[in-house]
């Protein structure tokens, strides 16, 4: 089986960063993801989607200091589905993507006058069992990789 989705959109306000009571940081961030096509008729429609984005500890934290409302970002995770109750005692359910990774996609601004460009990126995460995921290959860390 497979839950896994892939988002590229941009924020439409600033992350929500709360920690839970134990200190874990976790991120709100609401994507809009946008669709053009042509109809029957040839005229161009446009359709938003908005979706719900959750993120935790480090990664959270990362949206919090360097993502705004605006920011164009990919996220990579799982959908999720969860009940709870409003204030009537009535079921509710909200679908939200559970992300494991977050990229910033938006390039920094030009810092002094230098051609800038780049990228902001979270950190790397650890590798699983201690490997570089590649073997011993020369021992690289990948910055090599032509893509």
């Amino acid at each position: 089986m497979v839950n896994k989705v892939i988002l590229i959109g941009n924020l439409g306000s600033d992350p929500e960063l709360r920690y839970t009571t134990s200190g874990t940081a976790v991120a709100t961030l609401n994507v809009a993801t946008n669709r053009k096509w042509k109809d029957r008729d040839g005229n161009l429609q446009d359709e938003t989607e908005w979706h719900r984005v959750i993120v935790w500890a480090q990664s959270a934290e990362f949206c919090g200091n360097y993502l705004s409302k605006g920011s164009k970002i990919y996220a990579e995770g799982r959908l999720q589905t969860r009940k709870w109750q409003d204030q009537n005692g009535n079921d509710k359910y909200t679908t939200e993507v559970v992300a494991n990774i977050v990229q910033n996609l938006t390039p920094r601004a030009a810092e002094g006058g230098g051609g800038g460009g780049g990228f902001e990126e979270p950190p790397m995460p650890q590798e699983p069992f201690g490997g570089g995921g590649m073997g011993n290959m020369g021992g690289g860390t990948g910055d090599d990789v032509p893509f």
